[in-house]
C-alpha cells in the first residue's frame, strides 16, 4: 500500500478537479433554474401589465365615449331650449305689437303681484 507520492498527489488533485467540477456543474443548474423561473415570473408580469393596460384603455374609451353622448344632449336639449324661447320671446313681441295697452297693464299688475310677493 505504499503508493507513490505523485501518484497520491495526482489521485487528490483530481478528486479535487471532480469535486469542483461537480460544483461548477451545480451552480450552473442552480442559475439555470433560477434564470427559467425569473422568465417566467417576468412573462406573467408582463402579462398581467398588459392585461391591466388594456381594461383602464377600455374604461378611459367608455368614459370618454359616455361624455361626449352626454355632451351632444346636453348641447340638444340647450338648443331646444333656446329655439322654444326665441319663438316665445317672437309671440310676446307679435302681442306687444297688437296689444300695447294691455301689454302694458299685464307688465304693471305682475310687478305689482311680484313687488307684493317679494316683501313677505
Amino acid at each position: 500500500m505504499n503508493e507513490h507520492p505523485s501518484t497520491a498527489q495526482n489521485n487528490g488533485a483530481s478528486r479535487i478537479d471532480d469535486g469542483a467540477e461537480r460544483v461548477k456543474q451545480a451552480t450552473s443548474n442552480a442559475v439555470a433554474g433560477a434564470k427559467e423561473a425569473v422568465n417566467r415570473a417576468a412573462d406573467h408580469i408582463e402579462s398581467g401589465l398588459h392585461h391591466a393596460t388594456d381594461k383602464v384603455a377600455a374604461g378611459a374609451h367608455h368614459a370618454s365615449d359616455t361624455l361626449s353622448d352626454a355632451g351632444e344632449r346636453g348641447r340638444a336639449a340647450y338648443d331646444a331650449t333656446m329655439d322654444r324661447a326665441d319663438e316665445w320671446l317672437g309671440q310676446v313681441r307679435d302681442y306687444v305689437r297688437e296689444k300695447p295697452v294691455q301689454s302694458v297693464a299685464i307688465a304693471l299688475g305682475a310687478g305689482w303681484l311680484l313687488g307684493r310677493l317679494l316683501r313677505r
